[in-house]
């Protein structure tokens, strides 16, 4: 059996030949840790956005992997990620926590966190037109509550993120 055949990754050429693609560097990539319960595993991410007169706003992003609730969007008119890094760098060092950086231009790495991104930027970012810094946290945070308490997910037994977490912190104290 050829490594095609193994990994099925056959490509038709335009002569009608079929071609082997490689695929290699997927064996020597380790998992991503799951997360059993709520705070294990935490995904962030920038988005940007501008406000009604074309000034830029950042905004930092940051989902819990196990109850998809989120936790901070919050913008600001100037977030380097430089700052945000040396924040979170000293915050992990602090809580002994392993930081898990994913690989540029690889979105599937942090799946969770780009879902939530997709939701805030169709039902907030472009629907709203936000007059100032202010504004946008309002908006924005606005979004967040509905996403956490009102909106339920099919991934988490149509429960909203709040109710699943709260069911899970209860099932957590009995066992």
């Amino acid at each position: 059996m050829g490594p095609c055949v193994a990994t099925g990754h056959l490509l038709l050429s335009r002569t009608g030949h079929l071609r082997c693609r490689a695929t290699r560097a997927w064996r020597y990539r380790e998992g991503r840790p799951g997360a059993k319960a709520a705070n294990e595993v935490w995904a962030m991410d920038l988005m940007s956005d501008q406000l009604f007169d074309g000034r830029p706003i950042r905004i930092l992003t940051i989902v819990d992997i196990h109850t998809r609730e989120g936790h901070t969007s919050t913008p600001r008119a100037s977030f380097r990620a430089a700052q945000v890094v040396e924040v979170l760098d000293h915050w992990a060092h602090l809580n002994k926590v392993e930081i898990d950086f994913s690989r540029p231009g690889k979105p599937t790495d942090n799946a969770f966190i780009e879902a939530f991104n997709a939701r805030l930027r169709a039902e907030c970012l472009n629907a709203s037109w936000f007059l100032s810094p202010a504004d946008a946290r309002a908006r924005i945070e606005e979004w967040r509550q509905h996403y956490n308490e009102e909106r339920p997910h099919s991934a988490l037994g149509n429960l909203t993120p709040r109710a699943f977490a709260n069911q899970a912190e209860q099932a957590r104290k009995i066992a």
